[in-house]
């Protein structure tokens, strides 16, 4: 009975030993985390300004665009591998923003909704991808451009239709 348990344990040890040492675990958690704390950032500014996918969404998009480019590459998946998952990912973000879009057919023009939603996931799954990758500072920069052009462009937008040309 002990060489049972025994065997179970060494199994079980098998199984997570997917991150071999301390500096694995740390490259690990600090990209998954930026992934997860930028992708948080520009959801916390959509679901404040009360649009449909905002924090937790975000987050769920950085944290997976990550981790899918995070696991190939811990494997040692040569470019033309990555390359391919990225391409996957990026085809994979598309449905899920294409579910973000609305039209409403309400008087004589159609209305579109969602577009910078979606917009938004696509860009936070490319900030994911890139946190993933071990590119932080190019997500951290991405990140400030993205919020940049949630925060400040529709400011911008209202005060020139404000002052039409003459």
């Amino acid at each position: 009975m002990n060489a049972w348990w025994h065997e179970v344990w060494a199994t079980l040890q098998a199984e997570f030993a997917d991150i071999g040492d301390a500096s694995q675990l740390t490259r690990v958690t600090v990209r998954l985390l930026t992934a997860a704390v930028l992708g948080g950032i520009l959801g916390f500014e959509r679901e404040h300004k009360g649009k449909a996918a905002g924090v937790r969404t975000h987050m769920l998009v950085a944290i997976g665009a990550a981790l899918f480019v995070l696991v190939p590459q811990m494997s040692g998946s040569q470019a033309d591998a990555m390359s391919r998952v990225i391409q996957g990912v990026i085809a994979g973000i598309g449905f899920l923003c294409a579910g973000t879009i609305l039209k409403n057919n309400e008087g004589d023009e159609g209305h579109v909704q969602g577009l910078t939603t979606a917009a938004g996931l696509w860009m936070t799954a490319a900030i994911g991808v890139s946190a993933g990758l071990g590119r932080e500072a190019t997500a951290v920069l991405s990140t400030l451009l993205a919020l940049g052009v949630f925060s400040v462009m529709p400011r911008i937008v209202k005060m020139l239709d404000k002052n039409p040309p003459v």
